[in-house]
């Protein structure tokens, strides 16, 4: 067991496995070099979409990646890994990213980020801390599935939203009918799902989920229902689908939005008339399985568009219920603090840690576009990086994507900090470079944003003698 999530790694370091992503050379080798004398085994992708690959043949303990990078950046990376529920812990590595972008990558899986110039030491001791921290994780993951001590995920809360939303399970899930679970990312819509299963009299038997986002419509197919050998290239034995998995329990469609139209008619069928067929066969096999759906978009916007079958909207939405966000529930941040705080200790082998009033306060007035995944993430961080003291409001605010706000869901207005009184021109001039530092440099987003050309923004530009304006990270501590 590892004992100093800061200290050494132990006897057995050389199995860790990293994969380093930077599209230069020089870069991407002297991080690789750095890491192999520390014990390492190291691969190295030039680009994030090689890396998809590679991360789907290899399970990798760490992954170190750049921010700027040609075709897919480190961002867009991380959220591709998101999706998957790739495990491994995520390091990225940026000279120009804002705050805001840095943070963002943190709020979709990253561990933490690294700012050039740094030393061979700053990138072995982060990369140690992810490592290991990403060991204790899977330690509890797999103790808990075996019921050793370390305690179940569970919805955490007392204000009357969610005690509105236990209601809700209490009621829903003795029932047999198909539950829609609608809410943001990071509301917590698996543990709403898990909670109807547990309660529900289906739960002496499996619930079995499918991640749709991950999966093309051919292998999703393939996943549902199962496949005869043969039934297309590379299905050289019988495969039992997640439907048949599922018989006696429940099945959990996880983003079902994701599901092709092809598809969604299939899935309309087992839903009508509780039979379907494995591809490649012409045996009806009957499902005994209670269906519940999560999905983060508005379905009905979804069918109006027509990327969502409306009858099986009707089918799916039979029972719906909404999962609140977390800046509507601000009165359970301290509580879903103290109990992260004491998961992180149980992980980490010492004593839970704490927040000053401060940083208290700045917590529970954070506006969590992440909502409680983004909380997690931010108390797990801190009890691994921040050991000792207690946390300051400056130490955690390093890792939020704005300074605490009113709670308001709009987005940050690039003309909020301009003075009355400019000219028009010069008024300009700072709304284009504002709104291309708010997009990190990439002039396409930023031409749209501003509603004019390319061209247009890059001559601009030209007239402006514009150059990127360096951001230096606040340091926490």
């Amino acid at each position: 067991m590892i004992s100093n999530i800061n200290g050494p790694l132990p006897a057995n370091a050389d199995l860790s496995r990293v994969l380093v992503v930077d599209d230069h050379q020089q870069a991407r080798e002297s991080m690789a070099d750095v890491l192999r004398q520390s014990g390492y085994r190291v691969d190295c992708c030039p680009s994030a979409m090689t890396a998809l690959d590679v991360v789907g043949e290899k399970d990798y303990d760490c992954i170190v990646t750049d921010l700027k990078m040609p075709g897919m950046n480190g961002v867009e990376f991380i959220i591709k890994l998101e999706q998957r529920r790739y495990r491994a812990q995520i390091v990225m590595v940026t000279a120009h990213a804002t705050v805001a972008t840095a943070v963002e990558a943190m709020r979709h899986g990253a561990f933490d980020y690294i700012e050039k110039p740094f030393d061979a030491d700053q990138l072995e001791r982060l990369v140690t801390q992810a490592v290991n921290h990403g060991r204790l994780l899977a330690a509890e993951h797999d103790a808990g599935r075996s019921g050793s001590h370390f305690e179940p995920r569970t919805m955490i809360g007392s204000s009357e939203r969610m005690q509105a939303l236990r209601t809700a399970i209490a009621q829903i899930a003795p029932t047999l009918e198909t539950v829609l679970i609608t809410g943001e990312s990071g509301t917590g819509k698996e543990l709403v799902a898990d909670a109807i299963h547990a309660a529900s009299n289906r739960s002496t038997g499996p619930l079995v989920s499918l991640n749709c986002p991950v999966l093309s419509s051919h292998l999703m197919e393939s996943e549902l229902f199962g496949h005869e050998r043969g039934a297309f290239t590379g299905a050289d034995s019988p495969r039992t689908g997640r439907f048949e998995l599922a018989g006696g329990g429940s099945m959990l469609l996880d983003e079902v939005t994701e599901i092709d139209l092809p598809l969604q008619a299939k899935l309309l069928r087992v839903l009508q008339e509780k039979t379907f067929e494995r591809v490649g066969s012409s045996q009806t096999i009957k499902a005994d399985v209670r269906v519940l759906a999560t999905t983060n978009r508005d379905l009905r916007i979804e069918v109006e568009e027509g990327r969502f079958r409306e009858d099986l909207y009707y089918r799916l939405a039979v029972v719906p219920i909404h999962v609140p966000p977390l800046r509507q529930r601000r009165e359970d941040i301290p509580e879903l603090i103290d109990y992260f705080l004491g998961r992180c200790a149980k992980r980490l082998g010492r004593e839970p840690g704490s927040l000053e009033p401060s940083a208290q306060d700045l917590m529970v007035n954070y506006h969590w576009p992440g909502n409680v995944r983004e909380l997690e993430n931010i108390v797990t961080r801190a009890s691994v990086l921040v050991a000792g003291a207690p946390f300051m409001a400056d130490q955690l605010r390093r890792w939020l994507i704005a300074e605490p706000g009113t709670g308001s869901e709009d987005r940050e207005d690039p003309t909020a900090s301009l003075p009355v009184g400019l000219s028009l021109q010069e008024m300009e001039r700072k709304l284009i470079e504002s709104t291309l530092e708010h997009y990190d440099g990439h002039r396409a987003k930023t031409a749209e944003a501003l509603g004019i050309g390319v061209r247009t923004l890059s001559g601009k530009l030209r007239q402006y003698g514009y150059a990127p304006r360096e951001k230096k990270f606040a340091k926490a501590g």
